[in-house]
């Protein structure tokens, strides 16, 4: 059986993380393939309330091994502790981090919040968590790895010219403290022992069990619109969640892939600086964070909330391949009167329905809003299409029309059991 993909379709928080644990019964196999602990998911079920950072969302389900794959950024500290919270919770998964996942380190941090600092009124927005400049020490090739923890020798021999380097642009860029190297030597150290039994070569894991016909599902990790190369920048993440970063992010092929399936929430939400052309800043977008409890699981940062945006859900359609999507938060919706979506933009007086990923040009276009009739019953909870208020069915036909692609999968809530299958998503 192949590999299918999860992603997040629009700004990233669309509740991946309640998804993959729904869907991870079925699966031998989760592999987290891009971000790092700037992204969290949260999952409730019968062993109660997670937030994870780093561990793949499958982890609560004994027969699953869950993988950080090699495209992910790894804060060893983060990941410790979210081992430890595992364990005292008593979740059953396995857990497995790639040797090639590189490591988010002490000066990645200093220097994230020294760099957002600088850049004052342009602040991106980012968590200040050390992902970007760890990928920029990736590409740069002057990251370390996980497997190198396994490797004190040579790790001695490489660390004091990286940490000179940094402490050069720490202190004579940016006017900060020098980062103490034997403090370093002493977290590798620490996390060397810890983290040795955990530390794999995930790529052989992924093919042993696609080569077994197990199910194996790809965790994206932020959204489609915040990836670094197709979303709208500079306000985008550091990596690649969109579906070409389960390629690099874990050493699987293409041909690997039996589905690629976006979550889209009924509503849009985006965390941080950056256009977002349906933003609700009124009564309704309030109603809307405060009844979803629309605030960051990393950072408890209130999400900016909008109407649906069809128009750059098309886009995300489009760059990933979509050939389902997932609904989420569709109870949220319960008890409006009418519901708008946005189906074009107006960009310099002209209507436009094709998505500008130019960021300037995205913040000058305005929502051309189709409105809908609402419902007064509710789906909260709901199992079985049936259930479904009329109004609500309407509304996920009309996004199915708009995007071009099925639901397969309607969330009714934030529990495991919450969802009502409408098409087998594997098989």
């Amino acid at each position: 059986m192949p590999a299918y993909a999860v992603i997040g379709a629009q700004w990233g928080d669309e509740g991946k993380g309640k998804i993959i644990d729904f869907l991870a019964e079925d699966a031998s196999v989760v592999v987290r393939y891009s971000g790092g602990n700037n992204a969290g998911h949260t999952v409730i079920n019968q062993f109660g309330t997670f937030k994870f950072h780093l561990a793949p969302s499958g982890i609560c389900w004994p027969h699953t091994m869950n993988v950080i794959g090699n495209g992910v950024v790894v804060d060893p500290d983060v990941l410790l502790d979210e081992i430890g919270m595992a364990q005292r919770a008593g979740l059953p998964g396995k857990l497995g981090v790639s040797d090639r996942a590189h490591l988010i380190m002490p000066y990645h941090v200093t220097l994230d919040e020294l760099e957002e600092r600088r850049r004052g009124k342009s602040a991106i927005g980012t968590t200040g968590r050390g992902v970007g400049p760890a990928y920029v020490d990736k590409v740069g090739r002057m990251g370390l790895r996980a497997g190198e923890l396994l490797d004190p020798e040579d790790l001695s021999l490489r660390m004091p010219q990286i940490v000179d380097f940094k402490n050069e642009l720490i202190t004579k860029v940016y006017g900060g403290s020098p980062i103490d190297i034997e403090e370093i030597f002493e977290k590798t150290s620490r996390w060397a022992e810890a983290l040795a039994p955990y530390i794999v070569r995930s790529e052989d894991i992924i093919a042993g069990a696609l080569e077994g016909g197990e199910n194996v599902i790809m965790e994206g990790a932020q959204g489609a619109l915040l990836d670094i190369d197709h979303g709208t920048y500079p306000y985008v993440t550091s990596s690649n969640p969109t579906v070409g970063g389960t390629l690099t992010g874990t050493g699987a092929g293409p041909r690997s892939f039996g589905g690629v399936t976006g979550v889209f929430k009924a509503y849009c939400t985006r965390v941080g600086s950056g256009p977002f052309p349906t933003e609700l800043e009124d009564e309704t977008g309030e109603l809307i964070r405060n009844k979803a409890g629309e605030f960051g699981a990393t950072t408890g940062r209130p999400r900016r909330c909008g109407w649906f945006d069809a128009v750059a859900g098309r886009y995300s359609v489009r760059v990933n391949g979509f050939d389902s999507m997932i609904i989420t938060r569709l109870d949220i919706l319960d008890g409006f009167d009418s519901i708008k979506v946005c189906t074009a933009y107006e960009l310099d007086h002209k209507e436009i329905d094709r998505f500008p990923v130019d960021s300037v040009l995205l913040d000058r276009c305005r929502p051309i809003y189709e409105e809908v009739p609402g419902w007064q019953g509710s789906s909260a909870g709901l199992t079985q299409a049936s259930q479904l208020p009329p109004g609500a069915m309407a509304f996920v036909r009309r996004l199915e029309e708009l995007l071009g692609i099925p639901a397969s999968i309607i969330s009714t809530g934030p529990k495991r059991e919450e969802a009502i299958v409408l098409r087998s998503l594997m098989q």
